[in-house]
C-alpha cells in the first residue's frame, strides 16, 4: 500500500447570508509517501496482435487490485484558520 500524509488547511469565512465560519478555500499538503513496491498482480492486456503487461492500478477498480498498488491518504492535521482571527 502506498500511504500519504497530507496536513489539511480549512480557509474559513462569514458572510452575511451565513454568519456560521464555513470554509471557503481548502489546501492539502503532501507532508510523507510511503511507497507500497512494485505491483504483484500484473494485468495482460490483448488488443489484436498486440500483448502487454500493465500494472493492476492502471486497469483494476480498486477492489481488485493488489495490496502494493491500494493507496490510502492520511490526515496528519487538520487546521480551520479564519484570516479576520475570528475563532471557530
Amino acid at each position: 500500500m502506498t500511504i500519504y500524509l497530507v496536513d489539511i488547511v480549512h480557509i474559513l469565512h462569514t458572510c452575511p447570508a451565513n454568519p456560521e465560519p464555513h470554509p471557503y478555500d481548502t489546501r492539502r499538503t503532501v507532508v510523507d509517501v510511503i511507497p507500497g513496491g512494485p505491483c504483484r498482480a500484473p494485468v495482460t492486456i490483448r488488443c489484436g496482435q498486440v500483448t502487454t503487461t500493465v500494472p493492476c492500478h492502471q486497469h483494476e477498480p480498486t477492489k481488485r487490485q493488489c495490496g502494493a498498488c491500494r493507496v490510502i491518504v492520511r490526515e496528519r492535521t487538520i487546521t480551520n484558520h479564519h484570516p479576520d482571527g475570528v475563532a471557530a
